[in-house]
């Protein structure tokens, strides 16, 4: 089965309706319409065989949505430009300027999408047709396996060249064979760079860590949780795992693919997003209630987070 086919009957499947191209949308691709009465925008895939393809996402649920999805054996880059919700298999919660990356075809991928906020973001799929046959045959003498290369970008914030390429490939309206041309050099570009990534982190110090380091860990992990809108010094972090705090900081990104700091601002931001959902807390208490004493701050980090002003979110998730 060509790519093109597998998503048009799970898209179909499940109420998306394919449309005439629109002006946002390369008329490479295909277009679909998000379900009536469960969502509003659109899904365009654009895919090259059984080699690869591209996906945007531009719509968002009316109500918060469980998604599950068996998709093919596939090595996947994705850039979210605005997004609320969390992964559950493994559990991370998904944020707006992020770079993140994704092994498909051994467990459903499955997510929980939050109601009325966009969700816009483009990725890039390969299978293995493309990194086993093509990049196999194309580069004998140089061919590696990609999968641990797009293990270790994981979920990042800090891959401004993927996120710049991807955004290149979301701004795209070409067709017809400038289009394929296009398209085939972007992937070939990403893998690239992926690569790329891929050896600057491969030195990794904590490549081994032992079960009592990973116990300590989750230790300071569950720590956090309940500590996160409070002042969370590293020296009492480093003191909870018995580490010091080099080994603890880098330690710590292995296991849970983000620094300290960027967890602790992922706990305030989904208990921020629970606030200005579910009470009429002012924005300044919302940002003291979550752990932030100057609410500007709070609102830049919030929009970072979620590619929306805490005002805006709180408008678009009580939208009727």
């Amino acid at each position: 089965m060509e790519i093109s086919d597998f998503y048009r009957e799970w898209l179909t499947a499940n109420g998306f309706v394919e449309i005439k191209p629109s002006p946002n949308f390369s008329p490479a691709g295909k277009l679909y319409l998000a379900p009536k009465g469960v969502a509003c925008g659109y899904y365009w895939v654009y895919g090259e065989k059984n080699l690869f393809d591209i996906k945007i996402h531009d719509f968002y649920f009316f109500k918060d949505s469980f998604i599950s999805l068996n998709t093919p054996e596939c090595l996947s880059i994705t850039y979210y430009n605005s997004v609320s919700g969390e992964e559950l298999n493994p559990y991370r919660r998904l944020i707006a300027g992020c770079v993140k990356t994704f092994h498909g075809g051994h467990e459903a991928y499955t997510a929980i999408m939050h109601k009325n906020i966009p969700i816009r973001s483009v990725g890039i799929e390969v299978f293995p047709a493309y990194y086993e046959k093509y990049l196999r045959e194309s580069y004998p003498d140089d061919y590696l396996p990609p999968h641990d290369a797009f293990s270790r970008v994981g979920q990042t914030l800090d891959f401004p060249e993927m996120s710049h390429l991807l955004r290149r490939v979301w701004n795209y309206k070409g067709e017809g064979i400038p289009a394929k041309l296009f398209y085939e050099a972007k992937v070939a570009e990403a893998v690239s760079l992926v690569y790329e990534h891929g050896k600057s982190n491969k030195n990794d110090p904590c490549a081994k860590i032992s079960k009592q380091d990973v116990d300590a860990l989750n230790n300071v992990a569950s720590y956090i949780n309940d500590h996160f809108n409070a002042e969370l010094p590293l020296a009492t972090l480093a003191r909870i795992a018995c580490m010091g705090t080099t080994k603890l900081k880098t330690s710590f990104k292995h296991i849970y693919h983000c620094t300290i700091s960027e967890y602790i601002q992922q706990r305030r931001m989904s208990h921020a997003e629970m606030l200005l959902t579910s009470t009429d807390l002012t924005i300044d208490h919302v940002a003291l209630a979550v752990g932030y004493s100057n609410a500007g701050r709070f609102a830049a980090n919030f929009k970072n987070n979620t590619g929306l002003f805490p005002a805006e979110y709180r408008k678009m998730a009580h939208r009727k």
